[in-house]
């Protein structure tokens, strides 16, 4: 009878536990949402020492790429930790069909409270290429 009341309270605990540990927000934004709408903008809150993901649609094969670094209004409170370009079908274990779109990921470290922007655009970045075709706005208040 022991046995199985520490078993189960074992089995109550770790997702507990687990769910403590996570700490900080993802942000992801589809090829159809930036179809639907070419401007868009979220918020998010986090506190201090949570890490932020933001991953969004990206296609090399159209020339369009997302302008590296993110731009960060205020770099006291969030700073850019990491960038990475995530090929199709790299996570999905699956192999992409030709012109399939992929994924741009940035993480981001909060360092004090307050407010600030993260910008991403967009663009081909050669002269005389669209610029801001799709523009990304994330608002994040860290408490």
């Amino acid at each position: 009878m022991k046995v199985r009341l520490a078993t189960l309270c074992t089995l109550i605990a770790i997702p507990l536990l687990l769910g403590a540990c996570s700490s900080g927000a993802t942000v992801e934004i589809s090829c159809d949402d930036f179809m639907e709408q070419q401007h868009l903008s979220k918020q998010v809150e986090l506190s201090t020492g949570e890490t932020l993901t933001v991953t969004l649609c990206s296609n090399a094969s159209t020339g369009f790429q997302w302008v590296e670094p993110a731009q960060v209004s205020d770099k006291g409170v969030l700073r850019q930790t990491g960038h990475e370009f995530i090929a199709p079908g790299e996570k999905d274990g699956e192999p992409p069909s030709p012109g399939t779109a992929g994924r741009q990921q940035w993480t981001f470290e909060t360092l004090r409270k307050g407010t600030t922007e993260v910008s991403l655009e967009y663009s081909r970045p050669w002269e005389g290429g669209e610029k801001g075709e799709w523009t990304f706005t994330l608002t994040v208040v860290v408490k």
